[in-house]
């Protein structure tokens, strides 16, 4: 266990001081590591909400409003399915406030039609919609619970088990479209996650404007453009004057007044980019300039074409944020959005068309904003928390162990340099239950030497020689060390793995730590024993 080969030596020796390399910038201020030339690391350890301020946003899916909309899709589906030919005639198709209050789609089948009972239940069983979420060979998960009375009616209900697959869904495309939306802003490391069946928990280190952070990802960004058929006028004025067919909806820019509009001519997502632009023509205005796929791009010529000098709505959630006038026939697939907007505002608007919509509209149940100056306030008190722990522990291993206590002490500062080199080049963010792994990996690095060294001394005192002691100490030593670490290691692979936020940042410090602590007990500090030995060949210990 003492004999090292010189590649081995070399390694351990590159290897430690690569990691102390990588840990420089973490000294220096950030503006200073910016201006290091291109070779030299610049990569720093991203401090946690908790550390350097920022927002903590809970959101929760609005389940109500979207079984409602689900269903009323369902409610269209099915007169589509009776309506097929040979038609099945049937009444009391369940719609709008029926669906809100009964949660449920009931449709009845006209008495004459209720020999074809197997014709319904053929055709509607495909509205069920199985879900692709099963296990392999298992059952396959439906949507909805399908019941057909022998009197003719017909009741489709969400089933627990669709509804929560459907929400998970949901959820897990909502952490995407905010992930787009969020890293557009260049953030720092910003953390969305999932928690429960049901929430998404963003925190973004950092952002001290948290209804900027709001707005972007609470927003929906449902885009349509529409021919505007009226207005602007009052919303009474509006409702009693349109046609069938046609809808009322508020100017963003000018609250009370409204415009009647066509159907939708085209939708969001045939958008395939929006950038802020400053449009020179209009006295340097910020403008979002808009670029359609073939699809969109097609459309948007044909009405652009057709309705010369008519008004065109762009309406973003249920909400007209602009209706210029086509002045000319755009076929390109590219046009702009102008409404005295900021340039922020302009940033914000082109990053929502840009990430996407949400699939379903999230509510805010917990929101909290930590000021920098708490975050400091925070660091500093971990930094003397680790500080306190780490002297006492180096004053105790000397106390109790001598030279061979300096040793060990040398190895797991290394330890603790090791760890945050590891966090510093995966990314990892630290918090302030992260500073609290990383005292405990101090002292469970020391509880490794500490294995060590007694076993060492037992060894000596059953009549070893030291140099033979330390030998066969290191080596039994080993399995104990192994069983301790890895028992732990697992327990923090299921803290990761099952927590969230706070509880992750500690898990994935304790996870670093207990790897490298192998690698220092068992590499580092054996390494440094090995070379006093061959040096001194000791033939008593202090210990």
């Amino acid at each position: 266990m003492l004999h090292f080969s010189r590649w081995s030596i070399g390694a351990i020796i590159l290897f430690v001081l690569a990691a102390i390399v990588v840990l420089i910038p973490n000294f220096f201020p950030e503006e200073t590591v910016e201006d290091w030339p291109d070779w030299m690391p610049k990569s720093q350890i991203v401090l946690g909400l908790d550390l350097q301020g920022g927002s903590y946003l809970l959101y929760q899916l609005d389940e109500e409003e979207f079984v409602v909309d689900r269903l009323s899709e369902l409610s269209n589906e099915v007169r589509s399915a009776l309506n097929q030919e040979p038609r099945i005639g049937y009444v009391g198709l369940s719609s709008g406030e029926q669906i809100a209050q009964t949660q449920n789609v009931q449709v009845r089948i006209r008495d004459e039609f209720l020999g074809q009972l197997d014709d319904v239940r053929d055709r509607l069983e495909e509205l069920r919609n199985p879900l692709n979420d099963a296990l392999i060979g298992g059952p396959s998960t439906e949507e909805f619970d399908l019941e057909i009375s022998d009197d003719g009616l017909v009741r489709f209900t969400y089933s627990d088990a669709g509804l929560t697959a459907r929400k998970r869904t949901l959820i897990q495309q909502s952490i995407e479209v905010i992930g787009n939306r969020i890293n557009e802003l260049g953030t720092t490391e910003p953390s969305i996650q999932r928690q429960g069946d049901d929430r998404i928990l963003v925190e973004v280190p950092g952002l001290d404007d948290p209804q900027r952070l709001k707005d972007l990802v609470g927003q929906t960004a449902q885009m349509t453009f529409h021919m505007v058929q009226g207005g602007p006028t009052t919303q009474e004025q509006a409702e009693a004057n349109r046609e069938p067919g046609q809808i009322v909806l508020p100017d963003a820019a000018n609250p009370g007044f409204y415009y009647i509009l066509g159907e939708v001519r085209v939708r969001g997502e045939d958008l395939v980019n929006a950038q802020t632009q400053i449009d020179t023509l209009r006295g340097n205005e910020p403008v979002v300039a808009l670029r359609f796929n073939s699809t969109g791009a097609r459309a948007f010529g044909e009405i652009t074409t057709e309705f010369v000098g008519r008004q065109f709505a762009i309406v973003l959630d249920d909400e007209i944020i602009s209706a210029p006038v086509i002045n000319e026939p755009i076929r390109d697939g590219n046009g702009q959005i102008s409404g005295d907007f900021t340039v922020e505002e302009a940033n914000d608007l082109a990053i929502l068309l840009r990430a996407g919509a949400l699939p379903v509209d999230l509510n805010i149940v917990e929101e909290r904003t930590i000021g920098p100056g708490l975050g400091e306030d925070s660091l500093r008190a971990g930094e003397l928390a680790a500080a306190v722990a780490t002297v006492g522990v180096v004053a105790f291993m000397v106390l109790v162990y001598g030279f061979l206590g300096v040793l060990a002490n040398l190895a797991v500062i290394l330890n603790v340099a090791v760890i945050f080199s590891v966090m510093t080049l995966i990314g990892a963010t630290l918090t302030l239950p992260g500073i609290a792994g990383v005292v405990l990996i101090v002292g469970t690095a020391v509880d490794a030497n500490v294995l060590i060294y007694e076993r060492i001394r037992e060894e000596f005192r059953g009549g070893r020689t030291a140099i033979q002691a330390i030998d066969v100490g290191f080596r039994r030593a080993l399995g104990t060390i192994l069983d301790a670490n890895i028992t732990t290691l697992i327990a923090a692979i299921v803290l990761f793995y099952f927590g969230s936020g706070p509880i992750r940042g500690f898990a994935v410090t304790l996870g670093i730590g207990i790897v490298t602590t192998l690698f220092t007990s068992f590499l580092v500090t054996r390494l440094m024993v090995a070379t006093w030995v061959r040096r001194r060949r000791p033939t008593a210990l202090a210990i």
